[in-house]
């Protein structure tokens, strides 16, 4: 699910320039409600930024489709990803954040003041704007990942990997991350299943090496997914091998988890048109920081970050977009 539904540029600035004026004026709009922005606002609000936050479709951001969070500090048993974020929500208020309901639809960057569309209409200026949009996972788009979200599938081996030790997993995909996916479950898990669309690898030569070589890595190769079966959770896939070809045949493999590895798209479009991006559309930051080529706009979490992707290094990031807008606001007053 996409977190904020992309406007193509010229509906992004229609939207602004027939808009009566300007609704509100606020000193730091957070977009976005996972761990960055959240962490953002609780930072923001403590430096007297009186933060704007409006939460997008999926309030609390990918963490509120995980069951079990057991790597984030200071939850020694364990929270549940809905759990942690509404106690994060929580601490962000408590500090003075203003939580909305809302999408962004829009973004003017052009001007010293920042405008963002809200809900195709609303248009708020803004003195800094912290982007926390994240990234949405690449999916199949066969009905079971749907009907087993949660209950064995998952798009992050970081995240649920542990979940899985001494059990047999598979792995969809064949490049750099579905190679890293892979080693790092094989570390925990039994077995490790491949599964490769084509008859060869995307991955860098380096980590095709490593995969090959690991002793509970089977690769399937030439294989596609119909889907997956299980009372209430996965217990297996069912495989076409050969596709299309004169020996095509049904496969099924018995595994207890299926990991989506076939990559993510960052929610950044509607900011494309102002802000540096890389190819896949990941914002890209000024050195350490969050700042973004664009004065008093700064990204954090999975919006910019495509190597890490976990809560905590979010969290991290966000407390610096909050910083980098707080010490931005004072320089320039």
């Amino acid at each position: 699910m996409e977190l904020f539904k992309p406007l193509n540029i010229a509906d992004s600035q229609s939207v602004i320039s027939k808009s009566e004026g300007v609704s509100e004026h606020v000193k730091c709009l957070i977009i976005g409600s996972g761990p960055a922005g959240f962490t953002a606002a609780i930072y923001a609000a403590r430096a007297n930024l009186f933060p704007v936050m409006y939460e997008g479709l999926q309030p609390g951001g990918q963490l509120t489709t995980t069951t079990e969070v057991e790597n984030f500090p200071g939850y020694p048993d364990g929270v549940t990803g809905p759990e942690m974020m509404e106690d994060l929500k929580k601490q962000a208020i408590r500090f003075g954040t203003d939580v909305r309901w809302g999408i962004a639809t829009g973004a003017d960057f052009s001007g010293g003041v920042h405008r963002i569309t809200v809900d195709s209409g609303k248009v708020i200026e803004a003195d800094t704007v912290i982007i926390a949009t994240g990234a949405t996972a690449l999916y199949l788009g066969i009905d079971d990942e749907t009907k087993y979200a949660g209950s064995g599938v998952s798009a992050c081996a970081t995240c649920d990997g542990f979940f899985y030790r001494g059990k047999d997993v598979a792995v969809v995909g064949g490049g750099d991350t579905a190679c890293e996916e892979a080693m790092y479950l094989a570390g925990l898990c039994r077995k490790v299943y491949l599964i490769v669309r084509r008859d060869a690898l995307r991955a860098s030569k380096v980590m095709q090496d490593r995969t090959i070589k690991t002793p509970n890595i089977e690769i399937l190769w030439k294989h596609q997914t119909k889907g997956l079966f299980g009372n209430g959770v996965v217990e297996g896939v069912n495989l076409i091998k050969h596709k299309g070809e004169a020996d095509e045949s049904e496969v099924q493999i018995n595994v207890d988890g299926f990991f989506l590895a076939i990559g993510h798209k960052p929610n950044s479009d509607i900011f494309n048109q102002y802000l540096t991006t890389d190819e896949v559309g990941y914002i890209k930051t000024i050195g350490d920081s969050s700042k973004t080529n664009v004065e008093g706009v700064f990204a954090c979490g999975d919006v910019m970050d495509h190597v890490y992707r976990q809560a905590v290094t979010a969290a991290g990031s966000g407390c610096k977009a909050a910083i980098d807008a707080e010490r931005y606001l004072s320089e320039k007053n």
